[in-house]
């Protein structure tokens, strides 16, 4: 029997306060990068270790790091002086039997086909270095896989938590960057870079986005262009909020806000390859948005980087995601329930299919019956628990996003 908690929350949502913050890292941010790329080495490796064995080995490839590069901006087109380099961690398996992985040919040629799908102005084998310090698996870690249990034991104790629905401050953050780093607004504005950052800050009614959103000094031969560019794109972007925002008495779009006239190019958003990456930030896993896309000052969050973990035996991918999926099918399913948190807690060894605690905790519509919506729910959590394979399976194919 698994241990199932529902409680009733005596608070409100978080649509209801008076101030809500919610920030979304883009495409070309590096800590974005770093998460999408790791997390699509796992998700190769698993496709590998498949093919050749018949099931998922022991990695997680959760670790990694994107070095800044320096680049020399010009109005009509800067260069690149010193590439940007990619370091991947931390384990997986080489060899079994005998046979051996190609592990880091598998991360390089994974990261370089990210960058040349994802980044229109990086070139990946002009302007980034690749170091792989991707090492063997402990010897405990790497016997989970070799037990024979049809669900495998948890190899962390860990928790997380997820939650349901979005707010509409969350939404239209979210889907504000997916817009501006969408294939028809880059048609329409080849001229802006994938480091998109979006800064939401609602107060009561009236919401506040700061966007920094670069533009390619390529397309740009003056400082006037690149402001009148600059207002032409900022009035988009209003008509976009406004057009998906109903509950939003005032809203307000600031975009790049360090801009100076009268500084050149000092002065201005520019940017050689379009992500701050090539001189400016550097890029970690785990810095980036939360599974659901976004990250959200006013909601619980775990700590675990869920990017690049195995998705057979690692709970902090595992269950950061599933208890989000718990979280929207509770909210979708049962009517009556206004704001859903999940909470879940592995013990390291146990099945992942037996938390040591699951926790529900139901924010609930005026009238509605507590007793009937905590039995649907525990219901749900347990359907969920006894499909983990299926659902492992299609996070080892990369169905769920993890930035």
């Amino acid at each position: 029997m698994r241990k199932i908690i529902i409680e009733k929350l005596k608070a409100r949502p978080v649509s209801d306060y008076h101030v809500e913050i919610v920030e979304r890292k883009g495409t070309g941010h590096p800590d974005y990068i770093c998460d999408a790329i790791m997390d699509n080495i796992s998700v190769a490796l698993s496709r590998v270790y498949k093919e050749r064995f018949g099931a998922i080995l022991h990695h997680n490839i959760d670790k990694g790091m994107l070095v800044a590069g320096a680049v020399e901006r010009m109005f009509g087109g800067g260069q690149v002086l010193e590439p940007m380099r990619m370091i991947f961690g931390d384990r997986a398996t080489y060899e079994i039997d005998g046979q051996k992985i190609p592990v880091s040919d598998i991360a390089i040629n994974t990261a370089k086909e990210w960058f040349k799908k994802n980044l229109r102005f990086v070139d990946p084998d002009k302007h980034v270095n690749y170091q792989v310090e991707i090492k063997k698996g402990s010897s405990e870690l790497s016997d989970i896989f070799k037990r024979g249990d049809a669900v495998l034991g948890a190899n962390d104790t860990s928790a997380a938590v997820g939650y349901a629905p979005l707010t509409e401050t969350e939404k239209i953050v979210l889907e504000t960057e997916q817009y501006l780093n969408s294939k028809e607004f880059k048609e329409r504005y080849p001229e802006t870079g994938e480091d998109i950052k979006i800064m939401g800050f609602r107060d009561r009614q009236r919401l506040h986005l700061t966007v920094a959103m670069p533009l390619i000094d390529r397309y740009i031969d003056k400082e006037t262009a690149y402001f009148k560019k600059k207002k032409e794109i900022q009035g988009v972007i209003e008509e976009f909020v406004t057009a998906r925002s109903s509950g939003m008495k005032k809203i307000n779009i600031y975009l790049n806000t360090l801009d100076k006239k009268g500084r050149g190019i000092s002065g201005m958003y520019l940017s050689v390859l379009g992500t701050s990456a090539e001189d400016a930030d550097s890029g970690q896993v785990g810095r980036g948005n939360r599974v659901n896309g976004v990250i959200s000052l006013n909601r619980p969050m775990g700590t675990e980087a869920a990017a690049g973990k195995n998705p057979v035996s690692h709970v902090g991918k595992i269950y950061n995601i599933l208890t989000h999926k718990i979280a929207n099918n509770i909210y979708k399913e049962i009517k009556g329930v206004r704001e859903v948190y999940i909470w879940m807690c592995s013990q390291i060894g146990l099945p992942i299919d037996q938390p040591k605690i699951i926790s529900a905790q139901l924010i609930l519509e005026k009238g509605a019956f507590y007793k009937d919506i905590s039995k649907r729910a525990e219901g749900l959590i347990n359907l969920e628990l006894d499909n983990i394979q299926g659902f492992c399976n299609d996070l080892a194919d990369g169905r769920y996003p993890v930035c």
